[in-house]
């Protein structure tokens, strides 16, 4: 994956997911900029993404813990490969322990 298709793949990635959560009726504060995106749940807790283009993946910081995703392109989703999983099984999971939200990822 080059750089600019790394980059692509992140801003898709974080414009769907800041659509699923504003589309969500929750009382989720969701947040856009440069390339990060922050949740603030009503209890004041943060769920945030953020890009790192030096070794072209998307990390997901919870309350719980810390993930790194890569793009596999086979499976057309970002894989957490150290722990396991999707970034949409990991956000649905924080999201439903931080915040009491049950929402549905196609990530």
């Amino acid at each position: 994956m080059t750089e600019s298709e790394f980059h692509q793949q992140v801003d898709d990635t974080l414009e769907q997911v800041e659509t699923i959560l504003d589309d969500a009726e929750s009382d989720l504060d969701v947040n856009l900029n440069n390339g990060i995106l922050t949740v603030i749940c009503e209890n004041g807790s943060r769920i945030i993404l953020t890009r790192q283009t030096p070794v072209k993946q998307l990390w997901l910081a919870t309350k719980q813990d810390g993930y790194h995703f890569d793009w596999d392109s086979d499976e057309a989703c970002w894989l957490e490969k150290a722990k396991g999983g999707t970034l949409a099984e990991r956000l649905q999971e924080a999201l439903h322990v931080q915040a009491g939200e049950t929402l549905t990822f196609a990530l």
